[in-house]
């Protein structure tokens, strides 16, 4: 099994990617590390110990970063709500599952203790990760890969060039494509094309998870889905589960942190122009028609007794 530890700002569509992740057989998830992003670190975490609940799943939940680095935090409640999670109506945190330990620390332990590399999966802004690799640089050879959901090769969504996990805290960022450590980048662009449609959300409405993440997608970034409903966090998710999905292309990437007309922009070297060695794999295509099959999928095989009693609140 493939040692994972999910790092996470949950979020609508970090919830839709963390259940098709806690139900795969092939992978050993050890923790999931909570970061300040879509929302304040109390919301993020406690979303965690709510899905997990629903999800009936232990998995140990750690509190992590609370701001940026640097900066000040910006919350996307404007596509996610103001607790993170939409409108749907998720059972009682289940606080048991939360450590001790802050993620960091907790992270740390878990790397430093196992005998086979750890693959983590960000899907937030990369404040925890920075935190862990620059704090404990001993354990980057531990860490087999980071994928992380981030990064544009093109626009951004949040400013022109920056992408909303990156620029939340790019000098995070920055720390993390200059680690060495082995980095796959599942960016905007390809969250922007793999997209679920209206009738991909009716299919998935007969299934409990399904109808968690079917409710949640209906209210997501102001409940418009005439055009489909972008999978971010999902794209990442199943990057790590089915790669065969995915083109990819290496590069060396940078991230900005001082121009104000460029912030958080992931520069993205494919053609060798700055002389430097490539630092990661970059998605630069998704076959879509595979990828939304592949979701619906990994939903509807979800064991169906998971959450019979949670209802929308819609």
């Amino acid at each position: 099994m493939r040692k994972v530890l999910i790092d996470t700002d949950p979020g609508i569509d970090d919830a839709a990617a963390i259940a098709i992740l806690l139900n795969e057989p092939s992978l050993n998830v050890e923790l999931i590390s909570c970061v300040a992003g879509n929302v304040g670190i109390e919301h993020t975490t406690n979303n965690a110990l709510r899905l997990l609940n629903f999800l009936q799943k232990n998995i140990p939940v750690a509190k992590g970063a609370a701001t940026p680095l640097l900066r000040e935090n910006r919350f996307a409640t404007n596509a996610h709500g103001a607790s993170g999670m939409g409108s749907f109506d998720f059972p009682e945190a289940k606080t048991a599952l939360l450590t001790e330990e802050n993620a960091v620390l907790k992270q740390w332990q878990i790397l430093q203790a196992t005998e086979e590399p750890v693959t983590i999966i960000a899907l937030g802004p990369l404040t925890n990760v920075a935190l862990l690799l620059q704090t404990f640089p001993e354990i980057r050879s531990k860490v087999q890969e980071i994928i992380l959901m981030g990064g544009s090769t093109a626009r951004g969504n949040i400013g022109v060039y920056g992408e909303f996990n990156v620029m939340i805290d790019p000098e995070a960022a920055k720390i993390v494509f200059r680690s060495g450590v082995p980095i796959t980048m599942v960016g905007l662009d390809i969250g922007r094309k793999a997209r679920l449609l209206a009738e991909n959300l009716d299919a998935l409405e007969t299934h409990p998870v399904g109808k968690m993440v079917a409710d949640l997608f209906r209210s997501y970034d102001g409940g418009d889905i005439s055009e489909g409903v972008k999978m971010y966090d999902p794209s990442a998710a199943l990057y790590l589960l089915n790669p065969e999905l995915f083109q990819t292309q290496p590069a060396f990437v940078d991230v900005e942190i001082s121009s104000p007309l460029t912030l958080g922009a992931t520069v993205v070297d494919f053609d060798g122009v700055f002389e430097q060695a490539d630092n990661a794999t970059i998605c630069v295509d998704v076959d879509v028609e595979a990828f939304r099959q592949k979701y619906l999928e990994r939903v509807l095989a979800i064991r169906e007794e998971v959450a019979n009693g949670t209802r929308s609140s819609k």
